[in-house]
This record gives structure tokens, C-alpha cells and sequence, in this order.
């Protein structure tokens, strides 16, 4: 018995096709997408649901890659449904979860309630495959809450008929029935074709599985009528296997091999797999009453494969009581009871007394078989219990068939009732506005010379508007482009004044010594050994003027405008070792201990030169404010999600609270460390510039004689990567 689990939405295929004509014809709509064009996919998408999975599954996944192009949410949740339902249709239940919880989300955010109804109803869906009923009827209760806050009685039809699934599937005949009607109901007031199809064909397998043969075929027949002409494949062949099934139940086996075939040419079509299963089954045990047990047995195998592949319980259960059968008709009772063990297994896991009692049946014949009597006899016993109880439960679902199949009779008489009332009151009406509709035109035509009139002269004021806007917009722009240009000549100036004012106060005087010793060599005015005593104090002076040059030249790079292209993925070891290793024999030479503790897979996103200028410049500064005994530590670690730390600790001199608070704000008097060593003052306001630039931040702790701790932030590699 298979049960209609298509979407409530009516397909053409003029429609479908007429949609991918029209995307054909737009060029390149892949590289150039926009709203109108993915929530065409998606209705594409849609449409070719029922007809053909596949194609509907690669519009989906269009769709999702074109919305997140352009952060189109609402296409992206489209696509998600879409993907997700044909995901969860050919058995790919994880996956489908996922796109369906997506899409979920995305519709939560944007407050779409339809969409997020079909997501539900979908959900439920899927988790009636898997035997998990509780859960598929939460996702119905969710979907009906919904349906009718929005007044939507479509979806409120869909979700009435998927009750009746659920309810029946899990063996509570008279819910499902009451769900049933009520969807038929709706569906044949508002005149929804394919849902009333597929809601015909579910109260059909009722009465099937009630075994009242004739009036399931006469659902079966009517819903067969709706869609036969419907390009909606998929429930032509959800009805052409019920029939089979029906006529396998009255021993007619070659008819019913006619119709189950007929169905499992769309199922292969379609790749539904839960309806391949289905089909195997009934084509095995056809094939078995014609004691072709070999084929039989291989259609048997083939469905429980695919049952156990997708864990489609209720296909697992009926194919393996299948096999057992077949075993059983051949008298091989060894592997009749292996495989009927397995089946009665799922069938307690489904709760489906029908079920139940087939594998009760099977399992009496096979023991009995065995010559294991006792148990045999348990078996029958269990059989005969659940028959019971299944008589028990017919007596009570065709009472309640019957008693709903009466009500909607007198439904659908009153709504006929009330149609007729209202065509001649509309008969009425329109007499009377014809008078009306004389005067009114008379009227009209007086107002409409007159909008003549004056949307002409409102259209000439318009474009006078038009134009004067677009001088104006001109006007705004140009004035933009002189100020924009007028800022950066501004900024321009602003730095030649800087170098300049920096070049003459900070070269002066190294030069000036320079030149002032020369002169006094070529005057002979000093002797050899007063140059040499003259020399370290020029020496300084040189290493000043070279420090500040390297520091200046710097500072004058970063200010390109390419600095970004610069950014790039480096090792942070890398160059905290080679700039550590650099310095160790100046560190040594004062008596100071240089390490350094930085894991190997810090992976910074940043220009790795500036990375190695700042590094370098704050090892310097902590060997010169450092003495004998002293240690240099450079340690790194990731201090969030997005963020590495770089810290040079020294335990030297310290620095004095004034100067602490002018640090990082404007250029210093650089103090003489602790071997009179001499600085620019330039070289951590140019560090500070430098790590900004990469995205960072840097600050400063010290204790005056007890040392200092310089630390920096550069962004990891995560960052890099996210952009």
C-alpha cells in the first residue's frame, strides 16, 4: 500500500518548461543573477518535483549558489526547501536535514510563514519514512499553527491529508481517516485538484488494508480520473501500485503485474526510492504465486537493499516478511525463519499491527516447519491476537469511514446548496449595476479628457524636473571630486611639512659633527689621538642618524597607498626566531638573556615585514633599556577566535609614568639606556602606525625598575580567510 507524499502545489509541464525557455533565454544569468531570475529556479524547482527530482534537485542547487552571490535570503531558503525535498524523496535523509534545517532558519529570520509551513510539513515527511511518527507530528502541529495564523487553506489541506499519513502509518485508523476527510473537504471546496487526487487515493488504501476491496478500487479510479490527464507522474504511479496491489490480494496476478510495472517505470524515473522498494515487494511476491521464486527472490533482495540503504523501516519489515514467505511456499523453512526473525523485528519497531500479524504468520508456518511445535503454537497464538485486534479496529475504522464519508456528502450538497443561492443573488445584482455602470461610464469619460489634459502637462513639468535633477546631481558630484581632490593635496602638504620639519631638526646635527671633524682633520688642528678618542662619540652619532633613517624610510613605505596588497599568511615563529637569533650576540655583549616561546602553528594574517619591523624595534628598545642579568622574553599565543599576541618582556629599567602616558601619542625625547645608547623617539609611534595598518592594536605596561612589556595584536589566519 503506498500513500500520495507529493507536494500540495499543482504542476504543468507547459508551465515548467515555459520558465526554463525563458531563462534560456537570458545570457549569462549565471554570472549576471538577480532576484526575479532565482526565484525563477525556484519555481522551476518546484514544478519539477513530481515529474523529475533530478532536474528539480539542480535548479535548487542553482538557485542556492546564485542567492548567496548576491545575499539573496530569500532564494537561498527557496533553493534549501527545494534541495531538501528531493533529498529527502530519493532517501538521502541527512542531507535533507540539513537543508531543511537551513532553510528553517532563514525563514524564522524573515518572518515567512508559508514557507516555513512547508519546511514543517516537509520535515514531517521525511520522518514518517523513517518510522519516527512523534516527531512527524510535532512538525504537523507546528505547520497547522502556522497555516492558519496566515489563513492559508492550502497549506491547512496539505497538512490535514499529512495527519492522515502519519496516523495511518503508525496503524491509528480512525485519525487518519478524520484528517482525510477533513482535507478533502477543503480540497474539493476550493477546488484543488491534485490534493484531492492524492487525499482519494490515501482513503483508498484504507479501505484497502480493511481488505474492502471494491470500494478502495472506486477511490483508487477517481483519483486516477483527476490526475490522468497530469503530468504529475508520481502519483499516477502511487494509484497504479495501489490497483496492483488490490489485485494481487484477489489472486490476480498477471493484471496486477500490468499495473505494478506501469509504476515502476516512474518510480525509476523519478529515482524514488521508497517507491522502488514498495513496488519490488508486491512484484516479488506476484512472481512467487507464479512460482517464478528466483525472480521472485531477487526483486525481494533489491528491496531490501534499498529499504536498509535509506532505513525506510516499513519497507524493511514488509520485504523481509516477503522473503520469508517465499521461503516458506518452497518449504526452505531454515532461511524462511531467518529472514521472517528480521521482519518481525522491524514490524514491533513500526507498531503496525498488519504488519505484525504477517510476520506472526510466517514465523507459525516456519517453526511449524522446523518441527518446533511449542513455538509454533506461541506464534499462532500471537497471530490470532493481532487479527483480533485488527478486526477490532476495522470494525471501528469502516464506522468511521462510513459516518465521514456520509458528512461530506451533506458538505458537499451544502456547499452546491449555497453556490446556487449565491449565482442568483450575483444574478441580481448585475441587473442593477448595468444602470449604474451607463452613468458612471458617462462620467468617466468627462474624467478621463480630463486626466487627458492634465497628465500631458504634468508629464512636460516632470521632465523638467528630471533635468534639472540630473544638473543638480552633476553639480553635487563635481563638487565632491574638487573636494575629495582638495583633501588629499591637504594631506600631501600635511606630510611634506612633517619630513621636512623631522629631516631638518634630526639630520642637523649629526652632519654638522661630521663636517666639524673633518674640518678640524684637514686643518691639522687635532692630533691623531684626539681623533681617535673623537671617533665613539661620532659613531653614535652615525648609528643615530642610521637608526633614524631605517625608521623614516619605514614609516614613509607604509604610507603607500598598496599597503593592503602586502597582507598575506605567515608563521609567526618565522620571524620572532630569526629576529631573536639576530640579536643574540648584541644581548650577549650587555649580559643579557634573549628567549623566546612561540608555537610552531600561529598562522597570522598580515604584511610580514611590518610584523618583523615591529618586533625587531621592540627587541631593540628592550635590550637598550636592559642591562647584565636581564632577560628579553618574546612569547606569542592566540588570544580569541581572531586575534594572535605578541609580547616583548624585558626586566630592565623601566619607564617613568610621565613619558609611559605620551608613548603611542606623539614622537618622545628617547632617554640613553643603560650604555648610553641613543634613539630617534620616532620608532613605537612608527611601530603603532604599522601594526594599525595591519588590523591591529598595540599597548604598553611597565613598572619603573622593574622592567616593561611592549604586546601587539595581529589577526590570525581564520580572519584571512573568512574575508
Amino acid at each position: 500500500m503506498f500513500l500520495c507524499l507529493s507536494s500540495f502545489a499543482s504542476r504543468k509541464n507547459g508551465s515548467a518548461d515555459s520558465l526554463k525557455s525563458m531563462l534560456d533565454k537570458i545570457p549569462n544569468y549565471q554570472k549576471n543573477p538577480d532576484t526575479g531570475i532565482i526565484n525563477k529556479l525556484n519555481k522551476l524547482s518546484e514544478e519539477y518535483f513530481s515529474t523529475n527530482p533530478d532536474s528539480a534537485y539542480f535548479y535548487g542547487k542553482q538557485s542556492i549558489e546564485l542567492s548567496k552571490k548576491i545575499n539573496y535570503p530569500t532564494g537561498l531558503a527557496g533553493g534549501l526547501l527545494q534541495t531538501g525535498r528531493v533529498n529527502y524523496f530519493e532517501g538521502r535523509s541527512a542531507e535533507a536535514k540539513i537543508d531543511l534545517a537551513r532553510a528553517v532558519a532563514i525563514y524564522k529570520k524573515l518572518k515567512d510563514y508559508q514557507g516555513l509551513s512547508t519546511c514543517y510539513i516537509a520535515y514531517a515527511r521525511m520522518f514518517n519514512l523513517l518510522a519516527q511518527y512523534q516527531v512527524a507530528l510535532t512538525f504537523l502541529d507546528s505547520a497547522k499553527k502556522v497555516n492558519k495564523k496566515i489563513h492559508d487553506e492550502k497549506g491547512l489541506t496539505d497538512t490535514y491529508k499529512n495527519y492522515g499519513i502519519v496516523y495511518y502509518s503508525q496503524g491509528n485508523i480512525p485519525s487518519a481517516l478524520d484528517f482525510y476527510y477533513k482535507g478533502l473537504y477543503l480540497a474539493v471546496k476550493n477546488h484543488y485538484q491534485v490534493l484531492s487526487s492524492e487525499i482519494y487515493n490515501d482513503i483508498g488504501v484504507v479501505l484497502q488494508s480493511m481488505e474492502v476491496y471494491p470500494n478502495a478500487l472506486l477511490y483508487f479510479d477517481k483519483a486516477l480520473g483527476i490526475v490522468q490527464k497530469s503530468p504529475d507522474i508520481q502519483i499516477i504511479g502511487t494509484i497504479n501500485e495501489n490497483i496492483g496491489e488490490i489485485l494481487l490480494a484477489e489472486d490476480k496476478y498477471d493484471n496486477a503485474i500490468v499495473h505494478l510495472k506501469k509504476s515502476l517505470i516512474i518510480a525509476k524515473l523519478q529515482d524514488d526510492k521508497d517507491g522502488l522498494g514498495s513496488v519490488y515487494t508486491d512484484l516479488g511476491l506476484c512472481y512467487a504465486h507464479k512460482n517464478q521464486y528466483r525472480l521472485a527472490i531477487s526483486y525481494l533482495d533489491t528491496s531490501v537493499t534499498i529499504a536498509s540503504d535509506y532505513k525506510f523501516v516499513y519497507n524493511q519489515s514488509i520485504a523481509l516478511i516477503g522473503l520469508a514467505t517465499v521461503y516458506n511456499m518452497q518449504k526452505d523453512y531454515a532461511n524462511a525463519y531467518k529472514y521472517a526473525m528480521q521482519g518481525q523485528a522491524y514490524a514491533v519497531k513500526l507498531g503496525n499491527l498488519e504488519v505484525r500479524a504477517n510476520a506472526a504468520q510466517q514465523l507459525n508456518k516456519t517453526l511449524a516447519g522446523l518441527g518446533k511445535y511449542n513455538q509454533a503454537y506461541v506464534m499462532l497464538n500471537q497471530y490470532l491476537q493481532l487479527k483480533n485486534e485488527l478486526k477490532d479496529n476495522e470494525s471501528i475504522e469502516k464506522l468511521t469511514s462510513y459516518n465521514f464519508a456520509l458528512d461530506f456528502s451533506s458538505k458537499e450538497r451544502l456547499l452546491t446548496q449555497q453556490q446556487q443561492e449565491k449565482d442568483l443573488l450575483y444574478a441580481q445584482k448585475l441587473r442593477g449595476q448595468r444602470l449604474i455602470n451607463i452613468i458612471f461610464f458617462v462620467i468617466i469619460i468627462g474624467m478621463v479628457g480630463i486626466s487627458v489634459v492634465y497628465y500631458r502637462q504634468k508629464r512636460k513639468q516632470q521632465k523638467i524636473n528630471v533635468l534639472l535633477e540630473e544638473k543638480n546631481y552633476e553639480i553635487e558630484l563635481q563638487k565632491a571630486s574638487i573636494d575629495e581632490q582638495a583633501n588629499k593635496l591637504n594631506d600631501l602638504n600635511v606630510l611634506k611639512d612633517r619630513l621636512i620639519s623631522i629631516l631638518a631638526h634630526d639630520l642637523r646635527s649629526p652632519l654638522n659633527t661630521l663636517r666639524g671633524l673633518f674640518d678640524l682633520l684637514q686643518d691639522d688642528t687635532i692630533t691623531h689621538q684626539e681623533m681617535i678618542e673623537m671617533i665613539p662619540g661620532v659613531l653614535k652619532k652615525l648609528e643615530y642618524t642610521s637608526d633614524f633613517l631605517d625608521t623614516l624610510l619605514s614609516w614613509i613605505s607604509s604610507q603607500m597607498e598598496n599597503f593592503d596588497n602586502s597582507l598575506k599568511s605567515f608563521y609567526v615563529k618565522d620571524i620572532v626566531s630569526y629576529e631573536v637569533e639576530n640579536y643574540q650576540e648584541q644581548a650577549a655583549q650587555k649580559g643579557i638573556n634573549l628567549i623566546y616561546d612561540v608555537s610552531a602553528d600561529l598562522l597570522a594574517a598580515a604584511d610580514p615585514n611590518s610584523i618583523r619591523i615591529v618586533v625587531r624595534n621592540l627587541i631593540t628598545n628592550a635590550i637598550k633599556f636592559s642591562g647584565d642579568n636581564d632577560t628579553i622574553s618574546v612569547y606569542a599565543d592566540q588570544s580569541d577566535d581572531k586575534n594572535i599576541t605578541i609580547k616583548v618582556r624585558d626586566t630592565g629599567t623601566g619607564i617613568e609614568p610621565l613619558k609611559l602616558k605620551k608613548l603611542f601619542k606623539s614622537r618622545v625625547d628617547s632617554g640613553t639606556g643603560t650604555k648610553n645608547e641613543s634613539g630617534t623617539g620616532l620608532g613605537l609611534l612608527f611601530c603603532k602606525d604599522l601594526v594599525e595598518k595591519c588590523n591591529g592594536r598595540i599597548w604598553v605596561t611597565s613598572k619603573q625598575g622593574s622592567g616593561t612589556e611592549f604586546a601587539f595584536t595581529v589577526p590570525s589566519n581564520d580572519v584571512l580567510q573568512v574575508a
